[in-house]
């Protein structure tokens, strides 16, 4: 029913890229979001290469269906990670921080195809002239480094002004989001949060939990002053972000402060002084799941929202 064009050119079944987030999204993740019938996407962050080609022949292991990999432009590894990718040929690449123009012919030569996550019209433009295949437009409501523009304005606006498949990314997490994101425009949609809670994910329970207990505002934006804000749930990290902004700290002695604190919540459990990157969604996350259920449940309530929308037409 749901099979849109980004499920021709991705050769997956269901229209749900799984996000890439850094210490979170590893093989084990990817390959159960591509066995249960959409995208899996390993996260390359700030890993050495051999980290990513092991996660990448991992995932080969778990299964024969496309995943790609999210590669950080910034990254002071992207020149090798980008050499592992194309060795390894995998079917997407998903780009943020940065452009991915110098890679773009290497990719191509390979038959990689290429989405690049964009926060403006202007940049999802650029993006389309330079051969991506798709973009991933995301709204300031997602987990992690966010934009200032909402999911519901921007994904209408990119959807009209490109030819190439929209992703809408930020604030999704079920049927309901699935349905209006393609009524906005998009092709498909990119959903982060909720795969925290999959059970294949190897987060630290610690996280899922602080995730599933979430409440609507808990999800806050730390670090606007250094130019690069991050959404996270807050905790006792978060105060002292805040309190460093309001007396006026330097970006490098902020920035000093986040240094380490995602892998200290994700790996080690420190929910309290560590960085619980998660969307405005988080608050919808109310149990652990298998990744198929995640995308069954997703695929069911949008097909419900239809049948309640069809009940509408009726009665007029």
């Amino acid at each position: 029913m749901f099979q849109t064009k980004l499920c021709e050119i991705l050769n997956i079944q269901y229209p749900i890229i799984q996000g890439g987030m850094a210490w979170v999204a590893t093989a084990e993740l990817a390959a159960a979001v591509s066995e249960a019938g959409g995208l899996g996407i390993i996260a390359a962050g700030n890993a050495p290469a051999e980290v990513v080609e092991q996660e990448i022949k991992k995932a080969k292991a778990l299964t024969d269906k496309p995943f790609g990999v999210n590669i950080m432009l910034l990254s002071p590894f992207v020149e090798e990670v980008v050499d592992v990718v194309c060795r390894e040929k995998v079917s997407v690449v998903t780009t943020g921080a940065g452009n991915p123009g110098k890679f773009m012919g290497r990719f191509k030569e390979i038959g990689t195809k290429v989405i690049p996550v964009v926060p403006s019209v202007a940049l999802a433009k650029r993006m389309e002239k330079l051969g991506a295949d798709a973009v991933i437009v995301e709204g300031t409501e997602a987990g992690g480094h966010i934009g200032e523009l909402t999911t519901m304005v921007l994904v209408p606006q990119v959807a009209s002004e490109i030819s190439i498949p929209v992703i809408a990314a930020g604030g999704i997490a079920d049927g309901r989001g699935f349905l209006a994101s393609l009524s906005l425009g998009a092709d498909g949609v990119q959903i982060g949060t909720r795969f925290i809670c999959a059970e294949e994910c190897v987060v630290h329970d610690n996280y899922k939990q602080m995730v599933i207990k979430a409440k609507d505002r808990d999800a806050i934006v730390s670090a606007r002053t250094t130019g690069h804000p991050v959404r996270v749930l807050k905790n006792k990290l978060t105060k002292e972000f805040s309190q460093m902004e309001k007396a006026g700290a330097t970006i490098d002695e902020i920035e000093k402060l986040g240094v380490g604190k995602l892998r200290l919540a994700v790996v080690e459990g420190d929910i309290e002084n560590g960085s619980v990157m998660a969307g405005q969604i988080a608050s919808m996350v109310k149990e652990i799941q298998p990744c198929g259920e995640i995308i069954e449940d997703i695929i069911n309530g949008a097909k419900e929202q239809l049948n309640i929308l069809s009940q509408y037409k009726k009665e007029e």
